[in-house]
This record gives structure tokens, C-alpha cells and sequence, in this order.
């Protein structure tokens, strides 16, 4: 570091460090931004000596507040569908959001700091650790694997096709050990070789994935046909009464459309909470709802529909956010199958501590009584007359492996995923942008296309390399993709071995780190062993000229 540098405040730099990795994100792009890693290793290496534990943890858990501040501002959005009620709560709910996440990053500096690691490999012992905290993440309280940094790189992108390999997660350990390495480069000779090394990982994997992304689609003619609609509903207009018929005579002129070619689309998807109410009500026979859904559809065609489920009596009532397929038959609309969402998102599906959340109000975002049930774990659908899909209901789509364990559990490897999502709740933002980018790493590690629909965007087809689909519907259009299901599919490494890659990177990480010290003390022992033979050849060598000399 230069000293004009080195006299800037750690704080100040530890904010800069958070906020440079944020950047680097989808749909900002700034990827010299990851050096915000190397940045902050250095910062933890140069914590303060006498409390260094305590300096290492504030650095990071400081540079996590500005990562997690920049990566997740669009929350305060959801607060302002309700502004009058519940805007005060924004600036809180953004803040308590990012301070809490952060936790994370502090321990994980913190458990580098404690293992204390010196020599060129710490880039990687740091990796190591703070994979295995972004892991963490991933998985307590239900986990939150928002904005990984292994998924800095655009879906789609060249570097994004290693996560075929390792996944997520292992690509998280990837890219922090090749950002990372630029805090060795004053290491000497050893330390260039680091960075070099570091770079040509970055070279090869780069251009691994460009030879991947330049290889031709086959092309199928009898692939399943889509029609996916997008309405642009905002959040707010779903809590009218009033706009109910609007909402539901939207959906159904444009599954109407005549579709490309003269024949009608053998699946249609409709986005999560494109009914706002309980779907059961307005299924049923002799309803407006039923009707007008049924005459919307041909003979043969399949809808997926997002909504709310009830069951129970009245004093045990449960609610389900579903995904809902029915089919037209020439007898009219049958039920097809039915998906309830299985991860449900804390304190806005379902409410941790809910006696005190509502005494402090914060119960009013859950609009449908005490919130959501889990449905069953991950498990494929097959409706009549389709390929076994995986469906993906909005948050769901953020866990890597999540297609995975249901192929594993079922014994039925899914054709597609459907992920549905409700980003109206956070309007015209960055986080609908990069929750597309966060989800279409699923299609990568699970090597299958993914159908997306959301009520306001983004709305796409992405194949199973990621890539966006360039019809997609973006942020506030209306309309539908009319398009066949991308026929490519990968036997991925990651389907096949999951997390095990990660799991060994982590391994080899936390090796080195006992290994470092193991040679340190024997380096130490040398030392001392060396001086005290050295000062004991000084005594020989001095002895008899000093008897001489008394003589």
C-alpha cells in the first residue's frame, strides 16, 4: 500500500472495500471491483496488534454493511407499497438487513485473523474461510445466498460456466482467491507468482467458458412450445379490491393472443401472485374467474398460475404460496398439479419471534393473516402431457443445489425449472435485475433451461448456459414471450457431485493454514537451534586463544 494510502482511516477503507465488491455486481458490471477483496485481506492483515481479533472483526463486518447496504437497498421498496403505513420502517429495515448479514463477513475476517497464517498461501487460507462463511450463510435461519460473490460474474458470461463445475459456492472460493491474490504482490518473488498464477486460473477458466458459450444449440422443431405473461401488475394494485377483475382480464387477453404460426402453446406460465387472493374461491365451478381462465385456453394447453392456497378449518387455517397447474380438457379446466413453496423468506412470508414482530408492527407486511406454511421439500412436477420440471417460487431460486435435492429425493432428474417471482414488491430497483442474474446460475449447475415469469420483470426464457433469452420482457412491460423450451441440456459435474468440489477447496484452504504454523515453528525451532550452535562454534573457535592469552 502506498503511504498516502496507509493513512486513509481503516474504517474509511473497509467501507470502500464492501462497497468496491458490491459494484462489481450485476447491473453495475464494475468488475476491477473485486479488488475490494484483496483490499480488504490487507486490511485484516494489518489489524491493529493490540486487539487484532476485535480490529479484524469490525473491518469486516464494516466492509459487509457497504456490500449488503449497496446489494440489498431495494428492500426499503417493499416498505413503500404501503408508504403511508409503513414507509418510516425502510431506512430500518435496510439497515438492520445489511448490519445483520454482515455478521458474516466479521466472523469470517475474524477466524482468518485468529489462524494467524503468514507467507504467500494466506490469499487462499482467506478464501477458504470466507467461502465457508458465505456457505453459512446460505443455510442458517433458512439461509440467505443473496449476492454470492461467486456470482459477481453476469449469468451467461464466459467465467459464469464454472459454476457447471463447482456451483456457486465453489465458484465463490474461486473468485475470492483470484481477487485476493493482488494483496501478495508485495510479497516478493513468491508473491508475483501468486498473482500470476491467479491470473492465468482467471485466463483459462474465461476462456474454457467462451469455447463453451461458442458451441451451437442444437436445434429441436418438436420442442415444447411457452407462452409466458407479463402483465406489469404493481404490488400495490393487488391489495385494491377494486382492481381484482383488472388484474385477472389482463392476464387472460393476453393468454389469449394468437400464437406464432397458427398453433396454441402447450404450456402458458403466469407469475407468483398473479391471483392476489386464495386461488381455491375463484377455481371453483360457476365462477366468473373459472370461466374466463377456461375460455382463455385451447384443448390440450397447460396453465401455471401463482397464487395462495387455503387448508384447514376455521380455526386452524393454513396458507401456501403456490404454484398451481391446470389443464383444458374438452370438458373444460382439470386439476394438473400443485407446488407450494417450501423456503419462505423471513419476516416477509413467515415471521421469526411473531409475538414480538408484532408488537413492533412489522407483522403488517404479511398480508394474509400469520403468513405463509411450508409446503414439502423440493420435489419435480409432471402434469399430464409435459416433461417433468422443477418449479422455483421467487427466493427459491437463490439456492444452489435446491433442483438437485429434488431430482435426488424423487429419482426424477427435471427437464426445466420454472421459476416464478413477484418483483413488483420492489419496483423499478436494481434487485429484480439481479435476482435474474442470481437465478439463471441455477440453469448453469443444473445444466437445464429455466422459464421465468414475474408481473412487472424481468420475464425470460434462459438456456441452460444462462443466457438470457433476448425477447425477455424488461422492468414495466407488458406482453408475452411466445417461444419453444431450449432443447440443450448438460450432465453438469456440479448435478452430479453437488457441493463435494467446494467442500474439498475449503479442505485444502484449511489445511494450509495449521500447515503455515506447523513451518513457522519449525522455522522458529531452527532458528533457535542454529544460534545456539552458532554461539557454541564462536566458544570452541575463541576458547584456547582465550587460554593462551591468560597464559
Amino acid at each position: 500500500m502506498t503511504p498516502d494510502l496507509a493513512r486513509i482511516p481503516r474504517w474509511t477503507l473497509a467501507l470502500v472495500a464492501g462497497l468496491a465488491a458490491a459494484l462489481a455486481h450485476p447491473p453495475f458490471g464494475v468488475l476491477p471491483g473485486l479488488l475490494g477483496y484483496a483490499l480488504l485481506l490487507w486490511l485484516v492483515d494489518t489489524a491493529d496488534a493490540g486487539k487484532p481479533l476485535r480490529s479484524a472483526f469490525w473491518r469486516g463486518w464494516l466492509a459487509g454493511v457497504a456490500y449488503f447496504g449497496l446489494g440489498t437497498w431495494w428492500v426499503a421498496e417493499a416498505f413503500m407499497v404501503d408508504a403511508v403505513h409503513q414507509g418510516w420502517m425502510a431506512p430500518f429495515a435496510v439497515a438492520l438487513m445489511a448490519g445483520g448479514i454482515a455478521l458474516f463477513w466479521g466472523l469470517a475476517c475474524l477466524l482468518y485473523r485468529w489462524a494467524a497464517v503468514a507467507g504467500v498461501a494466506r490469499f487462499l487460507v482467506f478464501a477458504g474461510i470466507f467461502a465457508a462463511c458465505e456457505w453459512l450463510r446460505g443455510h442458517v435461519l433458512t439461509g440467505f445466498p443473496w449476492n454470492l460473490p461467486g456470482e459477481t460474474w453476469k449469468a451467461g458470461s464466459a467465467m459464469s460456466q464454472t459454476a457447471a463445475l463447482v456451483g456457486a459456492y465453489g465458484l465463490t472460493w474461486v473468485t475470492l482467491a483470484i481477487a485476493a491474490s493482488a494483496a501478495v504482490w508485495r510479497d516478493g518473488r513468491a508473491g508475483r507468482i501468486a498473482v500470476g498464477v491467479a491470473a492465468a486460473t482467471l485466463v483459462g477458466l474465461t476462456g474454457w467458458g467462451a469455447l463453451r458459450l461458442a458451441r451451437p444449440a442444437p436445434d429441436t422443431p418438436n420442442a415444447l412450445r411457452l407462452r409466458i405473461v407479463q402483465a406489469d401488475i404493481k404490488q400495490s394494485a393487488k391489495y385494491d379490491p377494486a382492481e381484482f377483475r383488472r388484474i385477472v382480464d389482463r392476464y387472460v387477453a393476453l393468454t389469449s393472443r394468437p400464437y406464432p404460426g397458427g398453433r396454441a402453446a402447450d404450456l402458458v406460465v403466469w407469475p407468483e401472485g398473479a391471483i392476489p387472493d386464495a386461488i381455491d374461491n375463484y377455481l371453483a365451478p360457476d365462477t366468473w374467474t373459472r370461466a374466463a381462465i377456461e375460455g382463455a385456453l385451447k384443448p390440450g394447453q397447460t396453465l401455471l398460475v401463482g397464487a395462495y392456497r387455503v387448508e384447514g378449518t376455521q380455526a386452524d387455517y393454513r396458507f401456501y404460496n403456490s404454484l398451481v397447474a391446470v389443464r383444458r380438457t374438452g370438458e373444460g379446466l382439470e386439476p394438473a398439479g400443485v407446488y407450494d413453496k417450501f423456503r419462505l423468506v423471513p419476516f416477509g412470508e413467515f415471521l421469526p419471534l411473531d409475538g414480538l414482530m408484532e408488537i413492533l408492527g412489522v407483522k403488517t407486511l404479511v398480508h394474509v393473516g400469520d403468513g405463509f406454511t411450508p409446503g414439502p421439500p423440493p420435489r419435480p412436477l409432471r402434469p399430464a402431457g409435459l416433461p417433468a420440471f422443477q418449479p422455483l417460487i421467487c427466493y427459491e431460486g437463490l439456492y444452489p443445489g435446491y433442483t438437485r435435492a429434488g431430482a435426488k429425493a424423487s429419482g426424477i432428474r427435471p427437464d426445466f425449472i420454472v421459476n416464478v417471482s413477484n418483483d413488483a414488491w420492489f419496483g423499478v430497483t436494481s434487485g429484480p435485475l439481479q435476482h435474474l442474474n442470481l437465478s439463471s446460475y441455477r440453469a448453469i449447475e443444473e445444466g437445464v433451461p429455466i422459464v421465468r415469469a414475474t408481473p412487472t420483470g424481468v420475464s425470460t426464457i434462459i438456456d441452460a448456459r444462462g443466457v438470457s433469452d433476448p425477447r425477455a420482457l424488461r422492468l414495466g412491460e407488458t406482453g408475452v414471450i411466445d417461444a419453444a423450451l431450449p432443447s440443450e441440456r448438460f450432465n453438469t459435474p456440479y448435478r452430479r457431485l453437488g457441493d463435494l468440489p467446494f467442500l474439498v477447496m475449503v479442505l485444502i484452504s484449511g489445511l494450509l493454514a495449521p500447515l503455515k504454523r506447523v513451518a513457522r515453528h519449525l522455522n522458529s525451532l531452527h532458528n533457535r537451534n542454529y544460534g545456539q550452535s552458532e554461539a557454541k562454534s564462536a566458544f570452541h573457535r575463541s576458547g584456547p586463544h582465550d587460554d593462551h592469552n591468560r597464559n
